[in-house]
């Protein structure tokens, strides 16, 4: 190997003939650029390159053919998982917010099942979420204790013990 230029994954440093520079431990661009410099210009065992900064050989061509593509910008990490709201589709929310306008006192199961019946892939997870994105939560009320016939006390439920001291 090439003693002119070297990379030190555990101090984070590349260290060459004139001097060493720093690379932060989440400089992933960076650390990325650096192996495609070892793997393609100072080592011949790409595997043993790409092991060192932590890829397999499978990954390593990956950001290589990213690179010889894109450049720098493009060994930039990418966002993971799913990139538009495929369940929650522009339709799908019209049609909660439709159901919810035609009878506000739905329910998000109730709403979910309606537009599963009219062939529309919804889960109640998804109705919740458009409800909450709109404001349109519903107020939950608490219970008020019943007043009996004609008196201005409340009426004890059966099961509930009436209260010591009296």
């Amino acid at each position: 190997m090439n003693t002119q230029l070297r990379f030190d994954p555990v101090a984070d440093q590349l260290t060459g003939p004139a001097g060493s520079l720093s690379i932060g431990p989440n400089d992933t661009l960076a650390r990325r650029l650096l192996m495609l410099v070892e793997g393609q210009c100072l080592e011949k065992n790409i595997v043993a390159v790409a092991q060192k900064y932590g890829y397999c050989r499978q990954r390593y061509y990956q950001l290589l053919d990213a690179f010889e593509q894109g450049g720098v910008p493009a060994l930039q990490p990418k966002k993971t998982g799913p990139k538009t709201n495929y369940r929650r589709t522009d339709e799908a929310v019209r049609q909660v917010l439709r159901h919810l306008f035609l009878d506000p006192d739905a329910s998000a199961e109730v709403v979910a099942q309606k537009l599963r019946q009219s062939h529309l892939a919804i889960s109640i997870r998804s109705v919740q979420r458009v409800i909450a994105d709109y404001g349109l939560q519903k107020k939950t009320l608490r219970p008020q204790p019943r007043q009996a016939p004609g008196s201005g006390a409340p009426v004890r439920a059966k099961h509930a013990p009436a209260p010591a001291g009296r």
